[in-house]
């Protein structure tokens, strides 16, 4: 139930006390709840997809914090650069006229391409935040349940592919620093759909450069930190952190694009509306 951002409200405060965990619980349980009916019609719709389709927990992660985000100090993402923010308003002005006009232009996640759990950096999500990591020589793969897909990372002093070789999650470098198995990601795709934020943010993720590190904290926990830079969309680094427990359920398998009969429903109703509208 920890949020990616801090409330803003709660400024540099890093952690919650034992006390404040139950009232807050029980707020962010009212919040998140999407079975509710008390508000307007509108506010209906928006929690339509219910609770049943949810796995966010119960309870506060173990570390208390009251972000993922701990870098910057504030707990929130950092201010663009103003060439990025001019970007992303004029990207978010031409998506309110084109995000029906066809697959490309609905998000990455419409598109099965990327979520925020599949990383890098793995970000929680609200299902599906399950993960199986093997180690073979030289290698090491992360498989997420949500999407379906699996990082392999060689442990390797290797540089990256060369720039012009993209991919949708990068080039992904592995190396041991002590207790820690440190990923080292560039060469991701160059592409108009960011990972980061609001799914369009139209600016590109050439210049992106994700550092993640896995520690063994005890013989069921991790902890995982990663740091995101890229100088094109940011003012300043930032870095999220979470615990990651052992689990024995197992990891079902999500079909997205087998099954993605969403993106097509949700371009059949646009086309619907436009033939709506022709007659009036």
């Amino acid at each position: 139930m920890t949020p990616l951002e801090r409330p803003v409200e709660l400024g540099n405060k890093e952690f919650y006390t034992p006390e404040e965990i139950a009232a807050y619980e029980k707020k962010r349980g009212h919040d998140l709840n999407r079975d509710r009916r008390d508000g307007s019609a509108e506010a209906d719709l928006t929690r339509a997809y219910n609770d049943g389709w949810f796995d966010r927990g119960a309870h506060l992660a173990s570390d208390r914090r009251t972000s993922r985000l701990i870098d910057p100090p504030n707990g929130r993402f950092p201010a663009m650069t103003p060439a990025a923010a001019k970007k992303y308003q004029e990207m978010h002005a031409w998506l309110a006229q084109h995000a029906d006009d066809g697959p490309e232009t609905r998000t990455l996640s419409d598109q099965c391409l990327i979520f925020s759990q599949s990383g890098p950096p793995f970000i929680p999500g609200n299902y599906n935040n399950f993960y199986q990591i093997a180690q073979a020589t030289g290698v090491v793969a992360i498989f997420s349940e949500m999407g379906h897909q699996a990082r392999i990372i060689p442990i390797t002093d290797r540089p990256h592919l060369p720039p012009n070789i993209r991919q949708w999650a990068g080039d992904s470098v592995g190396h041991w620093e002590g207790e820690s198995l440190v990923i080292d990601t560039t060469n991701f795709r160059a592409a108009d759909q960011s990972r980061f934020g609001v799914q369009y943010d139209g600016m590109s993720d050439e210049n992106l450069h994700v550092t993640e590190r896995l520690t063994r904290t005890g013989p069921n926990t991790i902890t995982y930190r990663a740091t995101v830079v890229d100088p094109t969309v940011y003012t300043q680094p930032w870095t999220l952190e979470f615990p990651m427990a052992k689990s024995e359920h197992p990891v079902y398998e999500y079909a997205c694009h087998e099954g993605n009969y969403a993106l097509a429903d949700i371009l059949s109703g646009a086309r619907a509306r436009e033939k709506a509208a022709q007659k009036k």
